[in-house]
Formats: structure tokens, sequence, C-alpha cells
């Protein structure tokens, strides 16, 4: 991952630069992990392809740490996509109750005529497309929780490590 300074100084990014390189993106505080955790999987889902553009497109005006989000991007990768194809096809199929809601003039529709021949890929692709919708918002959601939750789990162990800290006061003195 390129540095701050890097970005700034690139040519291809000179028209958005001085937005890129703003310090607020690039911190790692209480509340731009976790929004930089939930753009990067909703773009990660959202979009097959260039999903770190958007996650770093996106990022720019909610103040989200950019790293986070575009390193969370990386959940959708060429190995794991067969999973994420057949996990969005089953979220879309059991959202949409595909199979009861085609039985009849739609069903008949699709598969006469010029689409005969397409019509399980048309089916097929539009309930994966729907099921890639509802797997990015659900796994927003869950990406912020769960970041949010890790960043007070790691500060309040860190807390409680330090010297003087409360745990640490409470013991009685001799």
């Amino acid at each position: 991952m390129p540095r701050r300074e890097e970005m700034g100084k690139s040519r291809w990014l000179a028209p958005i630069a001085h937005r890129v390189a703003r310090s607020e993106l690039w911190r790692f505080t209480r509340r731009s992990v976790p929004r930089g955790a939930a753009l990067g999987l909703f773009a990660a889902f959202i979009v097959p392809v260039g999903q770190v553009f958007l996650a770093a497109f996106l990022a720019l005006p909610v103040r989200a740490n950019l790293p986070i989000a575009a390193l969370v991007t990386l959940v959708t990768n060429p190995l794991t996509m067969p999973f994420w194809l057949y996990a969005a096809n089953w979220v879309g199929r059991f959202v949409l109750k595909i199979d009861a809601a085609t039985i009849g003039a739609a069903h008949e529709s699709i598969h006469a005529g010029f689409w005969q021949d397409y019509g399980w890929f048309l089916e097929t692709a539009g309930v994966t497309a729907f099921g890639f919708v509802v797997l990015s918002v659900l796994c927003a959601a869950l990406g912020y929780l769960a970041f949010s939750f890790a960043w007070r789990m790691i500060v309040a162990r860190k807390w409680t490590r330090r010297p003087g800290s409360a745990k640490m006061l409470s013991t009685p003195a001799e």
C-alpha cells in the first residue's frame, strides 16, 4: 500500500491529490476504522471489478480510514469468488423465493421465444445480482459492528495494561 505522501505526489491522482492526502483519511481512530471497514465490505460485494477504487472514492466524503477500506475489499478475490457467487445465489433465492414466484406466466415467457436458450442464465444472474446487493448491505453493517467492537476491546485491553490503571489501583495497600 502506498504511503500518503506518495499518493499525494502521483500524477494520476493530481486532480484529487489534495483530498486523498488529507491526514484524517489515514488516521486509525475509533470512528474512521469501522467506517472504512463498512465501506470496503460494501464495495467488495457491490462491484465485481474495481472495488478498491470504489472504496477509496466512498471513503473521501465520510472521512473513513482509506487503508482499511482498501484492504477489506480483498475479502472478494479470485480465489474466494466461487464461494461468494454461490452464497449470493443462495441468499438471492432465499430472499426472493424465486422458485415459487416464477411458476406461471413469467416463467413461461422466459423459457419461450428468443430467450429460450438463455432463460436459466437470466434467472440465475438476476437472483445472484440481488444476492450480492443483500450481501453488500448486510456485510457492511456486520463489518461496522465487528470493527467497532474489536476497536473497543483493543482499547480496553490497553487501558487495563497501563501502569496506574483502575485495575492496579483497586488492590489494597499494604
